[in-house]
């Protein structure tokens, strides 16, 4: 299905009055301090996130999975639905491909219609944590870290074909993700386990174009729960500074042991300059791929903090900006419209914050100061400025609200049936 402009003007023209009203007394509050509103609504207005071809269906958890019905079962079908949500929100302008789950079988088709959505394809994302029909060697015990040196290079010539796919596609960027690892104490050897990732990874390296990037993804446990290759940042910037500078960290919020302090990872990945991009999510316990902002939105808010005060600008950022999160309970398109305003969210309001002042306080070493000046920020509404952003570039200025009032999910469902099946996990 496809949202036409008339649809959105007529669900704006009944909210734009309230809209406006509650957008200039936050105007000129915001003026009043000195913000430079129009400036933020800009970075706004250009800042895009990279919607995942796999959070499109109902994702699964460790026990189970629940159809919502009308999934799209097609890489074409999943380019539609990003550019559903994109013409809402105007905000999901590219996607991000899982090889093998979504191979594209029309090169060209699936150019021309993300193309004609105005969508590009973001970094792809290689897969070596699963067996896959017709594979000859398993990956059950490893990858690209595997003890045969078989394994490991039918590894590698899976990851130079997502390379070769990327390249035909447009995209830039590879991220790699282990599951390699152990379970039980003696059974890997640390050492030379890492070393065979490094090498594994110098073969994909070389043949990365120059315009490239490789983001090596980190995580401290699942599926290996006693040890896991590229456990956390340290062996991820270890791998990243062996390999080159076309290799980066990729940071998944859900990627870390609890209450780890994630902002400060990312100051010290952005001071190195081997911060690569994100994966947004949230989480209570680990990996629990929630809704962003759903569980830690202060959080999400001092990411962002030291993210503008090293890039000011992030549209204009080399920093890949994805999501990655599953949807076994909500809508999966609801959930990533709502995931998408939560990042631009703590966005803004990090830009309402005075960095001027704030290194004053702490060069004051004013604590109390420094806190109030956050605070401040992060507890000033700032939804009328995304909304703003939206109206201005023909967007909604209530997704949500759009998403249902269209009775979006039940179109699809009726057009494309009600057992559909998204690939993926």
């Amino acid at each position: 299905m496809n949202i036409n402009q008339t649809q959105i003007e007529a669900h704006n023209e009944t909210r734009v009055s309230n809209h406006k009203a509650i957008y200039t007394f936050l105007y000129a509050q915001l003026a009043s301090k000195g913000t430079d509103v129009d400036s933020i609504i800009a970075k706004l207005n250009d800042f895009q996130i990279a919607i995942p071809s796999w959070a499109l269906g109902a994702g699964g958890t460790r026990f189970g999975r629940f159809g919502f019905g009308g999934e799209p079962a097609t890489l074409e079908q999943k380019i539609e639905d990003i550019g559903l949500l994109h013409s809402i929100n105007q905000s999901s302008g590219a996607i991000s491909l899982h090889i093998p789950w979504d191979i594209p079988t029309d090169i060209t088709g699936a150019k021309n219609l993300a193309k004609n959505l105005n969508i590009s394809f973001d970094a792809v994302n290689s897969n070596t944590f699963q067996d896959q029909a017709n594979q000859i060697h398993s990956y059950k015990f490893g990858s690209l870290c595997h003890t045969k040196a078989d394994v490991r290079k039918q590894a590698v010539d899976h990851n130079l074909e997502v390379i070769e796919i990327g390249k035909q596609l447009g995209s830039k960027a590879l991220t790699v993700w282990l599951a390699d690892g152990s379970s039980f104490p003696g059974q890997l050897n640390f050492a030379k386990a890492f070393k065979n990732t490094l090498h594994s990874l110098e073969n994909v390296y070389k043949e990365l174009p120059n315009d490239w990037k490789m983001l090596v993804e980190y995580k401290p446990y699942e599926p290996n729960f006693y040890s896991m290759v590229i456990q956390d940042w340290g062996s991820s910037y270890m791998l990243a500074n062996a390999l080159g500078n076309k290799a980066f960290s990729l940071v998944d919020l859900g990627h870390h042991l609890p209450n780890t302090n994630i902002e400060q990872i990312v100051a010290l990945l952005l001071m190195q300059q081997k911060l690569g991009g994100f994966h947004f999510n949230d989480s209570k316990y680990g990996d629990d791929d929630l809704t962003v902002g759903s569980i830690k939105p202060y959080q999400l808010f001092l990411i962002f903090i030291e993210l503008v005060s090293q890039e000011p600008d992030l549209a204009k950022s080399s920093l890949a900006w994805m999501i990655d999160a599953s949807h076994n309970i909500k809508d999966p398109l609801e959930d990533l419209l709502q995931s998408v305003e939560a990042i631009k969210i703590a966005y803004a309001q990090a830009l309402l914050v005075d960095k001027l002042k704030l290194e004053e306080a702490r060069t004051n070493n004013d604590t109390v100061g420094a806190q109030e000046i956050l605070q401040a920020a992060y507890r000033t509404d700032v939804r009328p400025l995304l909304a703003e952003s939206r109206l201005q570039k023909k967007g909604a200025i209530r997704p949500i609200e759009f998403f249902r009032e269209q009775k979006i999910r039940a179109q699809l469902i009726k057009e494309r049936g009600s057992t559909n099946r998204a690939t993926g996990l």
